[in-house]
């Protein structure tokens, strides 16, 4: 296997960058996407992750991917996948980065890769929860389909075009992360200033 050239190894990580991005709407589509471009040379792994575009991992994940979507149109269960996704999409962020991640020493990739990729998918992660949260309260559950809709397409979205302009989706999962994190900021900021008992103004 040739060694990658340095630009090659960056354009890897923007990618990885959005991939872990898509992962904090849905979980198992951008690792899904990843296997299918790692299997079509399409993006280069690295020799920890070569297992990822075999046959057997794109089959788990393309089902895994399609039982995933498929639930979250499932009344209440939406909300319940989401205390499962959150700790979820970390792990596969910081996965999903590390898979690309150029030949480093080993604690310097995971420390990287769990602050880029779990980072990014974290934030998104939470927006979502936060989005479903107000979706239930506010309709009852009704919209949730329509959020649901959303998520998927977005990370759908998200996953191939990381794949093919890595560095436009880069830049804009970099604008959604910091979006999302002031907004998130200012979520639980306002939340500890009106305290538990407080409404809102």
């Amino acid at each position: 296997m040739h060694e990658p050239d340095a630009m090659s190894g960056i354009l890897a990580v923007i990618a990885g960058l959005g991939l872990s991005s898509a992962a904090g709407f849905r979980v198992f589509i951008p690792l899904f996407v990843l296997s299918l471009a790692a299997h079509s040379n399409a993006i280069e792994l690295n020799e920890s992750f070569q297992w990822l575009h075999s046959w057997p991992a794109m089959i788990a994940l393309g089902t895994a991917s399609v039982v995933e979507v498929a639930s979250y149109y499932i009344p209440w269960v939406d909300n319940m996948l989401d205390t499962i996704a959150t700790p979820a999409a970390l792990i596969a962020g910081t996965l999903i980065t590390a898979s690309v991640m150029p030949e480093m020493d080993p604690a310097m990739k995971w420390v990287l890769s769990t602050i880029v990729g779990g980072g990014a998918a974290g934030v998104v992660q939470t927006g979502t929860v936060l989005t479903r949260g107000t979706s239930t309260a506010t309709t009852g559950g009704l919209a949730n389909p329509v959020v649901s809709t959303v998520e998927s397409g977005s990370a759908i979205t998200l996953s191939v075009l990381a794949i093919v302009i890595p560095v436009l989706v880069g830049i804009a999962a970099l604008v959604l992360v910091f979006s999302l994190g002031r907004r998130l900021y200012h979520h639980f900021r306002n939340r500890r200033t009106r305290g538990p008992g407080q409404a809102v103004a």
